[in-house]
């Protein structure tokens, strides 16, 4: 058995001769003649080998045939560290090589009903780096296709294979290659790309991950751990969102980083200084470019959708829903391109680099992660109050800053659940979550009131519109501006759940 260190990234193929040109490469050996590798992937009809992530395939580089068998690990960042057995294939199947006996066993069981499932055909280059003393990297660069029953997708990636030396230095290979070139970390395989296509499974944006802190990590630990979550929710939805015209992929793509900053200002005294100053700045930028597109979807159906529906909506309505589409269109298509640019995949390498070797700032690591949890609870909860006291008024801006203290408050409940009485933190969740809508509809129309006033201008047709909406949506937000701040009260002044039980 070998053990196969890898960190895999996509490529735009428009960027393929400038990653050829590269001064990495250029100086590097390339490792044989490029050459087409024809693979194909077996399982049984019931797609057993994928039900324990598991992978089987033959492949034929040029006169030679080969058997490989690989079980899946977790790939975080790009990073995957997996066991794989490798010998000559002879047109039967022989797992007797394979040393881990669940794995022989099974793969002996199924041997009758392993049928061909998808192929992947791609060219593939490989250079041998040697980035510093006493490490050797190989980069392999894949562009190709996967197929199945008459369907089949573009590949277009590099892999760096570790020879020699320690998984940091795969990182910092790939930074120096990503601060040139449009390359994003990527954690699903070949094989994983394969089945969805063979089952007609489209990308679905990722939401968050539930937590998995256990009590007895180190506040750093637990913050190393709910940060490659926010990564991998990061990473997944830019993938898919190139993919898929689904706004929801660049909406999850923006909580994920949402997520990441909750999680550095609640894990903060634990923490270098200079880390969570850079990534908050970083995590809020970055989401901030994507967010027009995402600003004009909820105005359009939180905001100028209802009215149009009710029938009751003058031509003025109906000239502004068409400003905001086209709006929308462009947004969408400005956000794409960012995407496509790769200007999201240095700072996903990035972080995941920084986490792996990310060491406690000013706390003890032997911090009780439990009595760190209550005490960061209280503190979010206390900032909450303040807000609440402050948006007595109902000023818009101060009921926008509520809302983000309640939401960081929500977030933090659910990073830090496992660590606290689950029933009634579940029920407080729920009611923060009702009262985030409320909050965030209020400020929504607020927006969008401001916007369609902007976009009316001196045009009386669309200044009858704007106003109409404003007219429509008034009711409602008497009652939310009337009952809003006594419901959050109700549950900022209850007994806290991390205290019951």
């Amino acid at each position: 058995m070998s053990q196969e260190t890898e960190l895999k990234l996509t490529l735009n193929p428009a960027a393929l001769e400038q990653l050829r040109a590269h001064p990495v490469l250029a100086r590097a050996p390339l490792v044989g003649t490029p050459g087409v590798l024809e693979n194909t992937y077996y399982d049984t009809p019931e797609l057993q080998l994928k039900g324990q992530r598991m992978a089987l395939r033959t492949r034929r580089d040029g006169d030679l045939l080969l058997q490989t068998v690989k079980c899946a690990s977790a790939s975080v960042g790009g990073l995957s560290a997996r066991p794989e057995w490798e010998k000559p294939f002879t047109g039967a199947f022989d797992f007797s090589d394979v040393d881990q006996a669940s794995v022989r066993q099974l793969l002996d069981k199924l041997k009758p009903e392993l049928v061909p499932v998808f192929t992947t055909h791609f060219e593939r280059s490989t250079w041998a780096l040697v980035p510093t003393p006493g490490v050797q990297i190989l980069l392999m660069l894949d562009q190709g296709s996967i197929a199945t029953q008459g369907r089949s997708q573009p590949l277009c990636e590099v892999e760096l294979e570790l020879v020699s030396g320690n998984p940091r230095d795969l990182y910092a290979l790939a930074l120096q290659l990503a601060r040139d070139l449009p390359l994003q970390p990527e954690d699903v395989s070949k094989a994983q790309r394969g089945y969805r296509l063979f089952l007609g499974q489209a990308p679905k944006p990722q939401r968050a991950r539930p937590s998995r802190l256990e009590a007895n990590m180190s506040p750093v630990d637990a913050f190393r751990q709910i940060a490659f979550d926010c990564l991998a929710q990061w990473q997944g939805n830019a993938s898919s969102a190139l993919e898929s015209e689904d706004p929801e992929f660049i909406h999850q793509l923006r909580v994920a980083l949402r997520r990441l900053r909750s999680a550095l200002g609640l894990f903060e005294p634990a923490l270098p200084a200079e880390f969570v100053e850079d990534w908050t700045t970083q995590a809020r930028t970055l989401a901030e470019e994507l967010g027009h597109a995402r600003d004009l979807d909820v105005m359009l159906a939180e905001i100028l959708n209802p009215v149009l529906e009710s029938g009751l909506a003058d031509q003025g309505c109906e000239r502004l829903a068409g400003l905001i589409r086209e709006a929308r269109e462009r947004a969408r298509a400005r956000a794409l391109q960012i995407l496509r640019q790769g200007r999201h995949g240095y700072p996903m390498l990035k972080l995941a680099a920084e986490l792996h070797t990310l060491d406690s700032g000013n706390l003890d690591k032997s911090a009780n992660l439990a009595t760190f949890a209550r005490l960061q609870l209280k503190a979010l909860r206390k900032k909450a109050r303040k807000r609440h006291a402050a948006a007595t008024g109902l000023e818009a801006e101060r009921l926008h800053a509520l809302r983000v203290s309640l939401k960081r408050l929500r977030y933090g409940l659910e990073f830090l659940l496992p660590l606290i009485p689950e029933k009634p933190s579940v029920r407080y969740l729920k009611t923060l979550a009702e009262h985030q809508d409320g909050l965030g509809w209020l400020n929504d129309e607020a927006q969008a009131r401001a916007q369609l006033r902007a976009w009316a201008g001196d045009d009386p047709e669309l200044r009858s519109g704007a106003a109409f909406v404003a007219g429509w949506h008034a009711p409602h937000m008497a009652r939310l501006q009337r009952d809003i701040l006594g419901q959050v009260a109700e549950d900022l002044w209850s007994k806290a759940p991390w205290r019951q039980g």
